[in-house]
C-alpha cells in the first residue's frame, strides 16, 4: 500500500499534505487509505478511481455493467456491502463481477468467494457509484415495511411507560437505525417526519430538495418519535410543547451529530431531524464551486490581518461550508484561531470552537467579548444575528481582528444596508468591511445521463444576466434526463454559485447610510464582479447544471 501511495504522489494526484491528513483519518475511523484519502483530500473520486485501476491493473467498471447491478437476491447482505464497499454487478461463467472501492482488499475478496461459493472478479468503481448500486438494490428487494402489526401497536395509547417499551422494542430501533443509515447514503441534510389523519409521511432533503421515502405504518408514529427523543434527551411524555434537542450516533464510517426538532401538529408531533457529518475533510474554494478569480479575491482578503468578511444567503446555501473552508485556509500554528457557532457543524483540529447556548447566557455577542480577552487573530461568528453581536464583531474587526460571519441578506451588496439597518455606523462599516461573498447552490447535473440541446438565439438566464452566447460560438446547454445511477432526478450533488463584493476605495466611498444595494452592485460589476445569475450561466455553458436550477435559486437575485 505504500507503494500505491507513492504512486499517487509521482502522479501528482494528492499531496504530502493530503497524505498527512488521510492517516490521520484512517488511524481515527480504521478505513482502507483508498477511501481515507477521499475522505480527507480535495482528490475526485473519480480520479482517484483511475488511479487504483492503473497502479492495480483493474479494470474499471464500464457504464453499462452498473445496469444490472443488484438485479438479483444473493447471499450477501446490505451491511456487509455497505461497509466493505463492494456490490456484485453481474455472474459469468468466470465467477462474479465485484465493484470495489479496493482490488487490494484482499480479506473482503476472500470473503465474498467463501459466501457466494465461486471465484471473484473484481472490477474497480467509485465509492458513490457503489453506494449507490447498494441502495437502488436495498429499494427493490426489501420489503416495503419492517413492521408487523398485531393489532396491538398501542399506537394510540397514552401510556408513558408503554410508549417507552415500544420505543425501545426492535421493530422500533430497526427502523430508525435504518432510516438513519439511508439518509446518511443518500447524501440526505434533514430528515422530516410528519404525521397525518391515516399516515405518517417520512421525507429527506437530498441536493437541496425533499424526497418521500417508504414510511412506516400511522399507528407507529408515536413509538418512532419516542425513539428519537429519547436519543436526543427529550422528554417523551411532553407532546404540547415544541422542543430541542440533539445526539451523536455512528453509522458505519459516519460519526453524526443529529439536531432534533418536535413541534405539535393537529395528528401529533411533527420532527425534523438535521444531519451533521462530522468527519474531519479537505475543503478547497475550488472544489465548492468558486470560479478561479473569485477565489483569488475570496485568498487575498483572508491574507488581511484584520477586518471584517462577509458571507450572506438563505439557509441551506451554504454559507458555513464556505466559512469553514476559509478557516481551514488560516488554520496554522501561527494563529490563533476562535469560533462561536450553532451548531457546530464542521470539527477542525487546532482550532478553538464554541456552540452557543441561549438558555444558560452563552450568547454570540457574549462569547465574542470573551473571546477578545483570549489574544487570537481569526475570530469566526456562526451568524449576526442582531445589532449588538454585530457591533462586537465590527469593533472587533477594528482592532486587529479578521473576523468572519454570515448575514441573512438575499445578495451581497444588500449586506451593506442591512447592517447599516442593525445600527452599524456606515463610517465604521466603511472601515472594517474587506468583502462580501453571496452564494447559492444549485444542483449538478449527473454526468452518465445529462443531455445536449442547442438553445435559442438571444438566450439568458435573467435580464440581469449578459447574453449567454457570442455570435459565433456553439449555442449548446444541457438538460437533465435521470438514469439509475442518479435515482432518476437527473442531478447529483450540489456547487455554488457565487458573487464576490470587492470592499475597494470606489466602492468603500458608497457606503453612506442611504446607500442602495444597485448602485453598490452597478459599481462593482463595472470594476469586475461576476453575479450570481452571470456565474450560474457560466456553470450552464460548462455543462455543470441547468438554466432551470439557477432560475430556481437566483432568478430574484
Amino acid at each position: 500500500m505504500v507503494d500505491f501511495v507513492q504512486h499517487l504522489l509521482d502522479s501528482g494526484i494528492v499531496s504530502a499534505a493530503d497524505i498527512e491528513r488521510a492517516d490521520r483519518v484512517r488511524d481515527e475511523m480504521g478505513i482502507s487509505v483508498c477511501s481515507a484519502i477521499r475522505k480527507s483530500s480535495t482528490v475526485s473520486s473519480h480520479l482517484l478511481a483511475r488511479a487504483v485501476s492503473e497502479y492495480y491493473s483493474v479494470p474499471l467498471v464500464r457504464d453499462e455493467e452498473w445496469t444490472a447491478a443488484g438485479t438479483e437476491p444473493n447471499a450477501l447482505s446490505n451491511a456487509f456491502l455497505r461497509e466493505n464497499r463492494v456490490v456484485p454487478l453481474s455472474q459469468t461463467d468466470e465467477g462474479v463481477v465485484l465493484a470495489m472501492e479496493d482490488p487490494s482488499d484482499t480479506a473482503t475478496l476472500n470473503a465474498v468467494r467463501l459466501a457466494l461459493g465461486c471465484p471473484v472478479i473484481a472490477r474497480v468503481a467509485t465509492a458513490e457509484d457503489i453506494q449507490s448500486a447498494i441502495e437502488r438494490s436495498a429499494r427493490e428487494h426489501d420489503s416495503a415495511s419492517v413492521w408487523v402489526d398485531s393489532g396491538e401497536s398501542g399506537g394510540n395509547s397514552e401510556d408513558v411507560e408503554h410508549l417507552r417499551d415500544m420505543a425501545l422494542g426492535a421493530p422500533v430501533v430497526r427502523y430508525v437505525n435504518q432510516m438513519l443509515q439511508d439518509a446518511v447514503h443518500s447524501r440526505a441534510t434533514d430528515i422530516h417526519i410528519e404525521p397525518f389523519d391515516d399516515r405518517l409521511a417520512v421525507r429527506m432533503r437530498i441536493d437541496g430538495l425533499l424526497r418521500e421515502v417508504p414510511a412506516p405504518p400511522a399507528s407507529m408514529a408515536k413509538a418512532i418519535v419516542s425513539r428519537i427523543k429519547i436519543l436526543s434527551g427529550l422528554n417523551i411524555a411532553e407532546r404540547r410543547l415544541p422542543q430541542d434537542g440533539r445526539s451523536r450516533v455512528r453509522i458505519n464510517q459516519h460519526r453524526l451529530d443529529l439536531r432534533v426538532a418536535t413541534i405539535p401538529t393537529l395528528y401529533g408531533e411533527a420532527l425534523a431531524i438535521r444531519l451533521l457529518d462530522n468527519v474531519r475533510r479537505a475543503l478547497d474554494f475550488s472544489t465548492l464551486g468558486f470560479s478561479p478569480s473569485d477565489a483569488e479575491v475570496i485568498r487575498r482578503h483572508l491574507e488581511a490581518p484584520y477586518g471584517l468578511i462577509l458571507v450572506t444567503g438563505p439557509t441551506g446555501s451554504g454559507k458555513t461550508t464556505t466559512l469553514a473552508t476559509a478557516l481551514s485556509l488560516l488554520n496554522d500554528s501561527r494563529r490563533k484561531i476562535l469560533t462561536v457557532e450553532d451548531p457546530i457543524e464542521y470539527e477542525i483540529d487546532g482550532i478553538n470552537q464554541t456552540q452557543v447556548k441561549p438558555s444558560i447566557g452563552l450568547t454570540f455577542a457574549g462569547t465574542l467579548r470573551s473571546f477578545l480577552r483570549h489574544d487570537p487573530d481569526v475570530l469566526m461568528v456562526g451568524e449576526m444575528r442582531d445589532g449588538e453581536t454585530a457591533s462586537v464583531s465590527i469593533h472587533a474587526a477594528l482592532t486587529g481582528h479578521l473576523v468572519l460571519s454570515t448575514l441573512h441578506t438575499n445578495t451581497a451588496a444588500g449586506a451593506i444596508p442591512r447592517l447599516i439597518d442593525m445600527g452599524i455606523d456606515a463610517f465604521l462599516l466603511a472601515s472594517s468591511l474587506r468583502c462580501v461573498i453571496g452564494q447559492r447552490l444549485v444542483r449538478v447535473l449527473c454526468s452518465h445521463c445529462k443531455e445536449a440541446y442547442e438553445a435559442p438565439p438571444g438566450f439568458q438566464l435573467s435580464r440581469r444576466a449578459p447574453e449567454c452566447f457570442a455570435p459565433d460560438e456553439p449555442r449548446t446547454l444541457w438538460r437533465a434526463v435521470g438514469c439509475e445511477r442518479c435515482s432518476g432526478t437527473g442531478y447529483s450533488d450540489r456547487l455554488v454559485i457565487a458573487e464576490v463584493l470587492d470592499i475597494d476605495d470606489e466602492v468603500r466611498a458608497l457606503i453612506q447610510p442611504n446607500t442602495r444595494p444597485s448602485e453598490l452592485e452597478e459599481l462593482a460589476c463595472r470594476r469586475g464582479m461576476t453575479t450570481m445569475v452571470a456565474d450560474g450561466q457560466l456553470k450552464c455553458r460548462n455543462g455543470l447544471t441547468t438554466p432551470e436550477e439557477v432560475r430556481r435559486v437566483a432568478v430574484d437575485v
